[in-house]
């Protein structure tokens, strides 16, 4: 604006130049003087009175100044006089219709830009109002439903199928052999679960705190792994695991073998017989996000992070499904076949060690989920 003010004050101070050249050259031809109405609109449009008044008086000075040069026929003089009134009478009034005009334009402007400003906050207000609406639907949810019943419902139903998976094994060995001995540890292993995730609940209206330590990768995939077999064999569906060597991950090994067990019974609920699944643990460095989210786990000093990929081939989801998927309560399954807290639990048990959960996935392509955690290599110094 400063820039285009001085633009139109330069045009104007040339205009005026010239047309004062004409009146001292002319000063007899009254049409010259009517030039002045051209400097005084540019000046207008500036918005600056007393720079109006100025040279409106300047324009007015000149109008006059050129009769009194000396030779000039007195008997005409009288009739100029009285043109130039009428003249300087034009430029006044002109001055003052562009001075009304550029102050009305100039209220418009502000009010105009007010208007904005009070649009814009109407507009904020009014997403942190649909905000607030959002949260308060979702604890009237909560308390409605009783998260800790649904928890409760969802955490022991996992482990309790997976022992009914590991029974129905042991019922059709022969004989009690390693494998049988193997199984029904696998079964006391849960059994401890369910009894360790109700005093959990039952105990506190909030989850446990992860206690989280350095975890070997391995170790954390491997009994996940051996739990879910038994449900993808009776499937039919190929899961997988690939754990890079020698992995530490800072985690509570309880939470996340509960986080993956989740997500590999939902792969295993939208992925097809002779469909597969995968695990894939990798190291790789950190970027400034993740480093920040860590800081919550007094490692901040670390710049490696450990993924844990969950890929399967199944069904997939549409956008509008993946955006609402870690919602309390939402679910794709049927009626009776989920609470649809599991993803939602998992993501606060990762967040809670300064991690990431997310999830991408396509319609007949199927789904990804990545865990991200702090994590370094086995022989690190940094531990």
């Amino acid at each position: 604006m400063k820039n285009r003010n001085q633009v139109v004050l330069a045009i104007s101070a040339c205009l005026f130049l010239i047309v004062t050249v004409m009146e001292w050259m002319f000063p007899l031809n009254v049409v010259g003087a009517f030039g002045f109405v051209l400097p005084i609109l540019l000046v207008a449009t500036v918005r600056n009175r007393p720079l109006m008044v100025l040279t409106l008086a300047l324009c007015v000075l000149v109008t006059f100044i050129g009769l009194f040069q000396p030779g000039k026929k007195k008997d005409r003089f009288t009739a100029v006089v009285v043109n130039r009134i009428m003249v300087v009478c034009v430029l006044a009034g002109v001055a003052y219709i562009g001075v009304t005009w550029e102050d009305r334009k100039a209220r418009e402007e502000a009010a105009r830009a007010a208007l904005a400003t009070q649009t814009e906050h109407l507009l904020r207000a009014n997403t942190q109002l649909v905000e607030v609406k959002d949260k308060l639907a979702r604890s009237e949810r909560l308390a409605a439903v009783g998260q800790l019943v649904a928890s409760v419902a969802h955490e022991v139903g996992t482990p309790l199928h997976s022992i009914a998976w590991h029974v129905e094994a042991l019922a059709e060995e022969p004989g009690v052999t390693a494998a049988m001995h193997k199984r029904i540890g696998i079964i006391d292993e849960q059994l401890n679960r369910v009894v360790r995730i109700i005093q959990d609940l039952l105990s506190s209206t909030r989850q446990r705190k992860p206690e989280p330590t350095w975890y070997p990768a391995e170790r954390l995939i491997e009994p996940v792994v051996a739990l879910m077999e038994p449900g993808y064999h009776a499937k039919g569906v190929t899961l997988q695991a690939t754990v890079a060597p020698a992995l530490l991950v800072w985690a509570d090994a309880e939470k996340i073998h509960q986080v993956l067990v989740n997500l590999l019974t939902n792969a295993l609920a939208a992925t097809a017989a002779r469909g597969h699944v995968t695990v894939t643990v990798t190291l790789r460095q950190a970027s400034p996000e993740e480093m920040e989210s860590a800081s919550c786990t007094g490692r901040s000093d670390l710049g490696t992070v450990v993924t844990m990929v969950v890929g399967d081939s199944g069904c997939g989801m549409p956008q509008e499904d993946v955006d609402r998927a870690f919602q309390p309560f939402f679910t794709t399954k049927a009626i009776g076949k989920g609470t649809g807290l599991g993803l939602f639990l998992s993501r606060e048990a990762v967040s809670a060690h300064g991690g990431r959960l997310t999830l991408q996935s396509e319609v007949g392509i199927g789904t990804t989920v990545t865990v991200v955690l702090p994590g370094l290599q086995a022989d690190s110094a940094a531990i």
